[in-house]
This record gives C-alpha cells, structure tokens and sequence, in this order.
C-alpha cells in the first residue's frame, strides 16, 4: 500500500457482549486507539456464540478475536469460529475464556480427544482439559515468561511481562498430546503453568489465559491486540491483492 492508503480489516468478536463484562467495555477504546495510534482500522463485528454456530459464520473476515466472558451461551459455537480460524489461516487471537477454548478445540479436532472437556462448561465429565485453577487469577496480576523465539514473544517484545488475570479456569491434562500434535505453550507463570499457546506455521495464532483488554486505561493497546490487528491488516491487504 502507499504511505497515504489505510487499508481496513474486518474483525469478528466471537463472545456474548455484555456491559458488564470490562474486557467488552474496553474493546472499542482499543479499536478508536489502533486507528488513531497505530493506523489499524478494524471493521468490527460482534458475533454471539450462537450465531457463531452456522456454518462459515466468520469465514470471510480478517481476523477472529474470542472475547473473554465465559461460560458462553453456545460453547459449539465458539468452538466452530476457532476452528474456522484454525483450519482456514485466519489470524486469530483468545483470550481468558478464548485461550481455555483454543485449546479445547484443538484437543478435540486436531489431537482427537473428543471427550475432554471444560470443566465450566461440563462439570459432570470424566475428563476435563480445562479445570478449576487450584488458586483462582481472578482480579490477579502475575508474571509470565515468555519463549524466545515464539510468536508471542515477537508479539510483545519481552521475555517477562506482569498481565492482568480475571479467570478460575485453567488448562490441566493432556498438554504434552496438544504439544505433540502441533501446538506451542510459549509462555508460563513462574511455577510453570501455562498462560500463552500459539501455533506454529498459522499467519497469527495467538492465545492467552490473561486479559490483554484490562492493559493500561485502554488508550493504549496491548501488544497482543496490536499483533492480532496488523496480522488482520495484511490478511486484508492479501485478499484485495495489495502489498501489506
């Protein structure tokens, strides 16, 4: 693109807004500061978990961001949306209730544990990928490590960094499956729990058990939420046939 062009990229929301949800309420301060900082323009679009259950329900956009706030309305649906993003190199981003279900969509349709569950979600199941997080990260900050190397750590710069937590769900069982089936798990809390996977060789496929959304005042967006839009911004700049 020239200097002077700003190419717009359409973004799906996958979660149930909520006002009284603050990652939700953040949102469109961050999408007024990647404009008006970055030169990103996000063409956003809010999909509740149960539309996101139709087929190619975001198929089409330029980027997948599942929003923090669950349990959602539509666990399929959600499911549906990463998967589409997954398997269609859409960039996408989790984040809180979007990592927990990252990975409980690739367990299921990449690593082929079709049983295992999310334990908010499913709280009578047999196995559970996703359990109550012994020491609950609600209203928490803590320290994660990140991965030379990594997306992530390409993403936000840092090998350390103190996010900001509002969840009691975290990954548990079958890691070392999700890791030998293709999924990374590049950054962790200082007793070496999981907080990042991404997925080597997608455009952009990043999750985190943190929320990004709760960085700062919102007038500065996290580099996480900076990574997912510029990903979005060159899928948009390859699908008009411009350079990114």
């Amino acid at each position: 693109m020239t200097e002077s062009a700003v190419q717009i990229a359409k973004v799906a929301l996958v979660g149930d807004r909520s006002p009284n949800v603050v990652s939700h309420t953040r949102v469109p301060l961050l999408l007024d500061a990647l404009a008006a900082r970055e030169r990103l323009v996000l063409d956003a679009y809010w999909i509740p978990s149960e539309d996101a259950e139709a087929e190619g329900a975001v198929r089409g956009f330029d980027a997948v961001w599942v929003v923090p706030g669950s349990p959602y309305r539509s666990e399929a649906g959600v499911l549906a949306a990463i998967r589409t993003a997954r398997e269609e190199g859409i960039p996408f981003l989790g984040t809180c209730g979007g990592f927990q279900h990252a990975l409980l969509e690739f367990a299921r349709g990449a690593c082929g544990l079709t049983r295992v569950a999310h334990a908010e979600n499913d709280p009578d199941a047999e196995d559970f990928l996703i359990e109550p997080l012994a020491c609950s990260l609600a209203g928490h900050e803590d320290v994660v490590l990140v991965e030379p190397g990594s997306l992530a750590h390409s993403v936000l710069g840092t090998e350390r960094t103190v996010e900001r937590y509002s969840c009691q769900y975290g990954p548990s069982r079958h890691l070392d499956t999700l890791r030998a089936h293709g999924l990374r798990f590049s950054g962790r809390d200082e007793a070496g729990q999981v907080r990042i996977a991404e997925l080597p060789g997608h455009p952009f496929f990043l999750a985190t058990l943190f929320q990004p959304e709760l960085y700062g005042d919102g007038s500065r967006p996290h580099p996480a939420v900076r990574g997912l839009a510029r990903a979005a911004v060159e899928h948009a700049a390859r699908r008009a046939g411009q350079p990114a």
